[in-house]
């Protein structure tokens, strides 16, 4: 996953509507407000669909501040659980506005938005992989991003009503949501290694061997990616 650089009157935008967004959300008169105090006539001309397009920004901003993190971290001695963790906990300490995350999750949860909020979700746990040195090219690539967006979007979630000091309560949160990952992969190399059970894992494991990861960026092959037929 690639973060290009945003443009700068929308960058303008974004900040001048945060502190609107804990009132109005991520909505038109939010936006409204926000050019106003720009000097823009017409934000839609930058964002044509409206505070979304700020909103899906905002998130993607805050990928960017993760990816730049880890790159400084010095991951060499943590297990790798450890590092998908300490991951995770970056990604939440790039949110400088935890209201525009409350509001931002609201909005994605709408029936018509839950593309869009599913493929964000994606786009934070592949710029995760990615950073941590992912090298799958088979069905494995897909089960990665998709056990942890289950367990990024609890993550979230929890942080957002945890008011424990420091976010103590979170920290020990992202810990079980691992464990209970690394606990549900013991039990699948134990059932995929046990004879009694070949005939069900076999042609499982040929079905999967078919499955290969997408190979020409930019992926367009994400959840919430809309394919206009031809």
């Amino acid at each position: 996953m690639t973060h290009t650089a945003i443009d700068p009157t929308k960058a303008a935008l974004l900040d001048a509507i945060l502190p609107h967004v804990a009132f109005d959300g991520w909505s038109p008169v939010a936006l409204s407000l926000a050019a106003k105090e720009i000097g823009l006539d017409d934000p839609l001309t930058i964002c044509p669909r409206g505070a979304v397009d700020l909103a899906i920004a905002f998130h993607q901003q805050g990928d960017a501040a993760m990816v730049a993190a880890l790159a400084q971290t010095d991951m060499s001695d943590m297990r790798f659980r450890d590092k998908v963790a300490a991951a995770i906990r970056l990604r939440i300490a790039a949110v400088d506005d935890k209201e525009a995350v409350r509001r931002g999750t609201t909005l994605f949860a709408m029936p018509h938005m839950a593309a869009d909020g599913t493929k964000l979700i994606w786009g934070t746990v592949d710029a995760i992989w990615t950073a941590l040195g992912d090298t799958s090219q088979d069905a494995n690539w897909y089960s990665k991003r998709m056990t942890l967006s289950a367990v990024y979007a609890a993550v979230v979630l929890y942080w957002l009503g945890d008011d424990s000091p420091d976010g103590e309560a979170t920290d020990a949160f992202i810990d079980r949501r691992i464990e209970g990952v690394m606990q549900f992969e013991k039990v699948k190399a134990r059932v995929k290694a046990n004879p009694l059970f070949k005939p069900l894992t076999g042609p499982l494991d040929r079905i999967m061997a078919g499955i290969k990861a997408p190979t020409h960026p930019p992926r367009d092959d994400l959840p919430g990616v809309w394919k206009d037929p031809q």
